[in-house]
């Protein structure tokens, strides 16, 4: 009788640990993706000459992140990192991403949304410099952008939200597309061309002021970026020596004021 009660202890607390195992296994297996029934949302503030702020959907504060305390995410500060956020002296500046500077998503709930960028500084603490009406939809990927240029006056500025639809993984290619968030352009195709070489490609077709295009695969490895109007060969935007990895996806987005050139740039962030 003592050996059967043994074994069956034994057995009990093997199934614990199995039944533990698979509550971790689960719950790492969430983290790349938004929450269950949620939607994951990517903040940038490309308003030119716009205050620093801080991101909310509705009434909540998801962005007002810690660089260092979210630069890297792990299970102790993911929840609070893309949620309410680890809060941060300052908000997020022209230029920037919110959740730290890889900008990552933020796990928000699916549904008809109102988004903003509000003012950081006690000055105007708040304060929304635009406000968006959207719906967002359960399991998917969202990018929203603060821009167009700010107004000192009105103290406001513009915004647009693009969906992420993500290509199936392939660890062969790199993935990048071209985000429009630069509100004196024209319609401009992104063009990638090997560094070192002649070799260009077009990545997609020309996109307006608050649109994006679609995601193309290129051959990993550098490239030299520019944009470009339709029939133009001038270039607008243009960075150098971009590296895109094998199984990534990249958004190259335009930012800034055509007539101050110390405002434009080309974003690279990594959707994954």
């Amino acid at each position: 009788m003592k050996i059967m009660k043994t074994l069956r202890n034994i057995l009990m607390l093997v199934a614990a640990v199995a039944a533990t195992t698979a509550c971790e296994k689960n719950a790492v297996q969430t983290i790349a993706g938004p929450l269950e029934g949620g939607v994951s949302v990517k903040f940038f503030n490309f308003a030119v000459g716009s205050p620093q702020v801080n991101f909310y959907i509705n009434e909540t504060k998801v962005t007002a992140v810690s660089a260092t305390g979210c630069a890297i995410l792990d299970d102790l500060n993911r929840s609070e990192c893309l949620s309410s956020g680890r809060e941060a002296t300052t908000g997020v500046a022209y230029g920037g991403a919110g959740n730290g500077t890889s900008g990552w998503y933020s796990d928000v709930a699916a549904g008809q949304v109102t988004l903003s960028g509000r003012i950081a500084a006690t000055t105007d603490k708040n304060l929304p410099i635009h406000t968006l009406q959207s719906t967002i939809n359960q399991g998917r990927f969202y990018s929203y952008y603060l821009s167009g240029i700010y107004n000192t006056t009105t103290k406001q500025a513009d915004s647009f939200i693009v969906e992420d639809v993500l290509p199936a993984s392939d660890f062969t290619v790199a993935y990048v597309r071209f985000v429009n968030a630069s509100s004196t352009t024209q319609p401009m195709t992104l063009y990638a061309r090997t560094t070192g070489t002649t070799q260009e490609t077009a990545v997609g077709a020309a996109i307006a002021y608050k649109a994006a295009g679609d995601f193309v695969q290129l051959p990993p490895g550098s490239y030299d970026l520019s944009t470009r109007n339709t029939g133009s060969s001038t270039n607008v935007f243009t960075r150098a020596a971009v590296s895109f990895l094998p199984g990534r996806v990249y958004t190259i987005a335009a930012r800034g004021n055509t007539a101050t050139a110390s405002t434009m740039a080309l974003d690279n962030t990594a959707n994954r």
